[in-house]
């Protein structure tokens, strides 16, 4: 395939999206802000700085929040050109996307919000959902990558839609990780086993792809960070900053933030945020 694509933001979801792509063909270079371990970026050809990640007709930002989109974002801009694309599949602000497109469009460049839900499991797989903001035209132009990379891929409207249904969902992870907790945690302590508890909800109104994959890692105590909890507390403010724009108080999501703060508070901020079950534990 004769397209061009770098992936700027080497971290847990940058890699595999960046061979995910390269597998499938696509002639395809990283950045990373900082350096990394080689052994964590092998067959990935590299960029020494964002000059050269401006050679790529798409630069896809993989980033750790709206901060760092804004900054790396600074960095690159006076290196694109009509017809570049900027497409940023983190989750950031939907404010600062609408107003990073409007921008861009003055130049003739694109701009693509295009978060995504499924960790890296999911990118390597190529089954990723992802709700995309941008113009008809702009999304056109990046469909083959994001199809490349899921299963599940939606236009839900203009720039800063995408980044808005990202939080709806994070809303929904983050309250699901809150009762997937509870509930285990009152199954080991009424003497259940929750592991066949697990399987016997399987098929069942209770059943999710939480209660099955963030359950199990609460019950093997293994919180090796698919997503990490300052990630998922990051998003779950995003998603109360939206509310309060909304006009809206959701106590759900008031108590999930609270838990997430705990968590970080007590020095656990790097694991896994399936990690909320440590908080029921004692």
């Amino acid at each position: 395939m004769s397209a061009s694509v770098c992936v700027c933001g080497l971290g847990l979801m940058g890699r595999p999206i960046a061979r995910r792509l390269l597998t499938a063909g696509y002639q395809v270079c990283g950045w990373n802000r900082s350096p990394l371990p080689a052994e964590l970026t092998e067959g990935i050809p590299l960029c020494s700085n964002l000059a050269e990640a401006a050679q790529a007709k798409v630069c896809l930002f993989t980033l750790a929040d709206s901060a760092a989109v804004n900054v790396v974002l600074a960095q690159l801009e006076p290196h694109l050109s009509p017809g570049h694309v900027v497409m940023d599949m983190g989750t950031s602000n939907p404010a600062h996307s609408r107003a990073h497109a409007w921008r861009l469009a003055a130049r003739g460049v694109g701009w693509v919000d295009a978060p995504v839900s499924g960790g890296p499991e999911g990118a390597a797989a190529g089954s990723l959902a992802i709700m995309v903001g941008g113009t008809v035209a702009d999304f056109t132009r990046v469909r083959p990558f994001l199809e490349m990379l899921g299963s599940n891929v939606v236009r839900v409207g203009g720039p800063g839609a995408g980044h808005t249904a990202k939080l709806i969902n994070q809303l929904i992870v983050g309250l699901t990780i809150e009762a997937v907790a509870e509930a285990l945690t009152l199954a080991e302590k009424s003497g259940l086993d929750p592991q066949l508890l697990q399987h016997a909800l399987q098929g069942g109104f209770a059943d999710s792809k939480i209660l099955q994959i963030h359950g199990s890692r609460m019950i093997n105590r293994a919180y090796v960070p698919g997503g990490k909890v300052t990630t998922q507390l990051k998003d779950l403010r995003l998603a109360q900053e939206l509310t309060h724009s909304a006009s809206l108080h959701l106590p759900h999501l008031e108590s999930a933030i609270t838990r997430y703060q705990e968590l970080v508070a007590q020095g656990d901020g790097e694991l896994d945020h399936s990690a909320l079950h440590k908080l029921l534990q004692a």
